[in-house]
């Protein structure tokens, strides 16, 4: 990772970290390394396929491995908020619809859903700073020209209602978050 791909990650964590409830438990799709557990103080599961190793913290559990498929048995209505911050666009639609009823049965009546995902321009972009080696862009081929605004579409009544969008990051990045709702 380099101090560019660290900047803009921070960035994007700062952003979702002002949409967490206090004291929430949190599912976190693509934790990385639990970065936004340490930083949020939040307990609960963080998954990703590829996991870095971190230290322990407690009450959350490090899980490596694919959402929604290697999640450990869960209670309906486990967490308050689950973010998954540059994730759904490395994932085919047709899977996230998958991913809006699994979310669904999984957050607390009112928890939220905190998605970045970039612009579709983005990816010209990212090739021309992989290129100049400023970021990793390790998954950069695996975007499938997802669109933002898809979103609206996926996580839908009665499940879920749009909280909030906002672009950020000269307008390359937007931020969504969804609601549970109570029906």
């Amino acid at each position: 990772m380099t101090w560019l791909d660290q900047l803009l990650q921070r960035w994007r964590v700062r952003m979702a970290l002002g949409e967490l409830p206090q004291a929430a438990r949190l599912l976190d799709i693509g934790t990385h390394d639990g970065t936004m557990f340490r930083l949020s103080g939040t307990t609960g599961v963080g998954i990703d396929p590829e996991l870095i190793e971190a230290p322990a913290l407690p009450g959350v559990t490090l899980v490596k491995g694919f959402f929604p498929v290697d999640l450990p048995a869960l209670a309906d209505g486990a967490f308050d908020a689950a973010t998954a911050l540059a994730v759904v666009e490395h994932v085919p639609e047709t899977d996230l619809v998958t991913w809006a009823k699994v979310l669904a049965q999984l957050m607390a009546p009112r928890g939220v859903l905190v998605i970045t995902v970039p612009a579709p321009t983005v990816d010209m972009i990212l090739h021309v700073l992989i290129r100049l080696r400023l970021i990793a862009g390790i998954e950069a081929h695996q975007h499938y020209g997802f669109r933002p605004g898809d979103l609206n579409g996926i996580f839908t009544a009665p499940s879920w209602r749009q909280r909030k969008h906002r672009r950020f990051q000269l307008g390359l990045n937007h931020l969504y978050v969804f609601e549970r709702t109570t029906g």
